[in-house]
């Protein structure tokens, strides 16, 4: 599903350049759940933005369902995200000028040739998926944070994603609602076999996955064994 070959990033910087990912490989199954950790300045969210096409390696290559993303324009990188990719961040990323409703259709209404109707059926339905229906014509700022990542949790998933990536998704969230984002997100996962990559600071999240990828400096740890196996 998705495979890093000696993946190499840097930014500048003064003296000299900083090397955010050295010579990284990998790859991750379709279906499977995978946890991302280390530390803070390890690399982890510049290997997610570079996985899901939001920015390209200096060197190596990254291929998704088979697509090398590094040899892929622009527009074509826009074409695959917004039929293949779900993206969630710890920030949420909601439009306050548009309502829980709205939020949820954008990827549609960038992307899709349906009516405003049909559109708003299925961000209704999606909202119903994450128990926020309720509150469909509320806006950001009348929602608590739980809120706000559940509809955007609806939205990652409004054009049937292969693939989802989440950068911290409970990390501004307290123990109860960071327990309802992760079962939708597993939900999703088992239920749909969507791929689920997460880069988590959090062991209790990182146990659930199929397989922990550690980071450090860069460079990418042995995995090591997680808490649930990968069913067949």
């Amino acid at each position: 599903m998705l495979s890093f070959l000696n993946v190499s990033k840097s930014f500048p910087s003064d003296p000299e350049p900083i090397d955010v990912l050295k010579n990284i490989s990998f790859s991750v199954k379709s279906g499977e759940f995978v946890a991302i950790m280390g530390p803070s300045g390890s690399g982890k969210s510049t290997l997610l933005g570079i996985a899901a096409g939001l920015d390209k390696p200096d060197h190596g290559m990254v291929t998704l369902d088979g697509v090398d993303l590094t040899k892929e324009t622009e527009s074509s990188l826009a074409k695959i995200r917004a039929n293949q990719i779900g993206f969630i961040f710890q920030n949420f990323q909601l439009l306050p000028g548009m309502n829980a409703l709205e939020n949820v259709g954008i990827p549609l209404y960038l992307t899709s040739s349906l009516s405003e109707k049909e559109i708003l059926d299925k961000s209704m339905e999606l909202l119903k998926s994450v128990s926020m229906n309720h509150r469909a014509n509320h806006f950001p700022k009348q929602l608590s944070g739980g809120e706000e990542q559940r509809i955007a949790i609806a939205r990652a998933f409004i054009n049937k994603p292969k693939i989802i990536f989440a950068d911290e998704p409970t990390a501004n969230l307290d123990s109860k609602n960071s327990k309802i984002i992760l079962d939708l997100l597993l939900d999703r996962n088992k239920k749909m076999r969507t791929t689920l990559i997460i880069v988590t600071h959090d062991p209790m999240v990182a146990k659930l996955a199929d397989r922990i990828l550690t980071m450090k400096d860069g460079e990418l740890n042995v995995p090591k064994p997680a808490g649930k196996k990968i069913k067949k």
